[in-house]
């Protein structure tokens, strides 16, 4: 058997992790030791479901920025999306946002002296992983899946006391959905991918992102129909509730029922539509798809798949398991800092930014260049709460208190509800979402609903909220791939009227950003080289 680097994660099983030592071994020799035989059992069944669905996904990142997937790979994302840049070195997240150039005020222009794609794929080798934005989301993604694989394989076969039927179900749905949930990140990033069912093998048939996001869809609609055949719901929370670790279990993050549980899923499929088609290319039919997914998806009392920290969290503390923990607090010691163009997007009078954003004296770094310099600090609850102000807090390090979404929000499918009304002639519909969404999270805004807003002003408020109240929940950067932000002014990206603080302390109002990113990520070269793609496989280069 060939060995692939992404299997060091099959080395979970039944919940046991492995040590440093062992996470950090690259090239395994075995990557079938331990077996399943642990998780012949409902209480190693139960384990083999919850620890490496959890640990192989979302835990062994080979070195993170931060401990977690959610720490470095949603910040790749917000990076990407220009919400936060970043001063630290490691894992390369100091140049990959960085863009082609900027023109200020006065006309005149900065440039990077080592364009974006260029950097990316000058560290796309597998001696260079360290600093290889590819590497990390392939890695966990296609580990959570392995895991999955492994869970569908001896589900079957184990014995299983009480309302069998019901809880062989759950187990099953479970796999299914942490699959979906895989393949729709690896599609919605990934140039291409592997599409693969197998324990601890690989295949060299790689497909398109648009393949990936309909196998993800596919997964997703297997969990709907074993969730919608579960008419006992004892079972099913029985085992849900040994599934998800108890200390996630807390507010809209404790056991979903199985509607809430179809309602996540089908957030995820609307999710997966509107993130991979640019805007501009959505049809009436696309819309009405969104429409039909989001009224089934996740309401506004919903338990989703998120988590809180806690003191004995293994999956993502409260100082570094989180973009929000990386950037809060003390800016000269955070490994993030937050962007003007992020704070310029506020509405003003919005609660949120005084309960979590607060004006200093700037802070420069000459490391990264313009983008790195900023005015605004994330308030960091822990340290400074900020009293009478009942919005939504974004960072708080005490531990119990950080909520991280794994998946979708009641926001996130409210909004794209809002976005589909908007842009299907029900302007004053889609804004009632978008002030539902204000409602929920304390902005304490005035209703832009019924007040006449034309397409392109409702459009415009859309944009806004979703950059502020998804901050941090991993869709940043598809949105502002599918506005076309991302991509080269020549082709109607860029972004004008931006406030810019330069280096030298020269604050602009106009400025202008050409950002000509990367939109769909090459292949990993820890994954080509070691497993070369067979005859009549998909590009797995972006000829961009």
């Amino acid at each position: 058997m060939k060995k692939y680097k992404y299997i060091v994660t099959s080395l979970i099983m039944a919940g046991v992790v492995c040590s440093s030592a062992c996470k950090k071994q690259l090239d395994v020799k075995n990557p079938n030791s331990p077996t399943l035989e642990q998780a012949k059992t409902e209480s190693g069944l139960t384990s083999l479901a919850s620890g490496s669905v959890y640990t192989n996904g979302f835990v062994n990142g080979d070195g993170w920025l931060g401990d977690s997937f959610f720490s470095l790979c949603y910040g790749y994302h917000e990076l990407l999306a220009d919400d936060v840049s970043a001063q630290a070195s490691n894992q390369n997240v100091n140049l990959v946002n960085m863009p082609d150039y900027a023109i200020l005020d006065d006309g005149s222009k900065i440039t990077n002296p080592q364009p974006q794609i260029a950097n990316l794929r000058l560290n796309n080798s597998r001696d260079k992983q360290g600093t290889n934005m590819f590497y990390y989301e392939w890695q966990s993604m296609y580990g959570l899946n392995n895991a999955c694989n492994q869970i569908l394989a001896v589900a079957d076969n184990v014995s299983l006391g009480g309302d069998a039927a019901t809880k062989l179900a759950t187990y099953k749905a479970w796999a299914y959905w942490w699959k979906g949930l895989a393949y729709a990140r690896l599609g919605s990033v990934y140039y291409a991918g592997l599409i693969n069912d197998g324990i601890s093998i690989t295949n060299g048939n790689y497909v398109t992102s648009a393949a990936l996001i309909a196998e993800s869809n596919k997964n997703l609609n297997q969990a709907i129909t074993l969730l919608n055949g579960i008419s006992s719901t004892a079972g099913y929370t029985e085992v849900m509730s040994k599934l998800i670790p108890s200390f996630f279990q807390v507010g809209n993050a404790a056991v979903p029922t199985p509607t809430m549980f179809v309602h996540s899923i089908n957030t995820l499929m609307a999710r997966n539509l509107l993130v991979n088609t640019r805007t501009s290319a959505m049809t009436a039919a696309n819309w009405q798809t969104i429409l039909t997914l989001t009224n089934a998806g996740i309401q506004a009392g919903d338990n989703v798949f998120a988590g809180f920290t806690a003191a004995n969290n293994y999956v993502f503390s409260a100082g570094g398991g989180s973009v929000s923990a990386n950037t809060a607090g003390d800016k000269t010691a955070s490994s993030f800092t937050i962007s003007e163009r992020l704070v310029q997007d506020i509405k003003p009078g919005d609660l949120r930014k005084s309960k979590n954003f607060v004006l200093e004296s700037p802070f420069y770094n000459q490391v990264g260049g313009f983008t790195f310099s900023t005015r605004w600090r994330l308030i960091d609850a822990k340290l400074t709460p900020v009293k009478d102000n009942p919005a939504f807090t974004i960072a708080d390090k005490t531990p119990g208190n950080q909520e991280v979404y794994m998946a979708g929000s009641y926001e996130e499918n409210e909004l794209m509800k809002a976005e589909a009304l908007i842009n299907t002639g029900q302007i004053d519909a889609g804004l009632a979402s978008v002030d539902a969404v204000r409602t929920y999270q304390g902005a304490g805004l005035a209703k832009v609903s019924g007040t006449g807003l034309t397409l392109a002003a409702a459009q415009e408020e859309l944009r806004k909220e979703r950059r502020l109240s998804l901050l941090f929940r991993g869709t940043a950067f598809y949105d502002a791939r599918r506005w076309g932000v991302i991509y080269d002014i020549s082709k109607g990206g860029g972004r004008k009227n931006c406030v810019v603080l330069t280096s030298t302390g020269v604050l602009n109002t106009n400025a202008t950003i050409n950002y000509n990113f990367l939109d769909y990520w090459d292949v990993p070269a820890d994954e080509f080289q070691l497993n070369p793609p067979a005859a009549g496989s998909a590009p797995i280069k972006n000829p961009n």
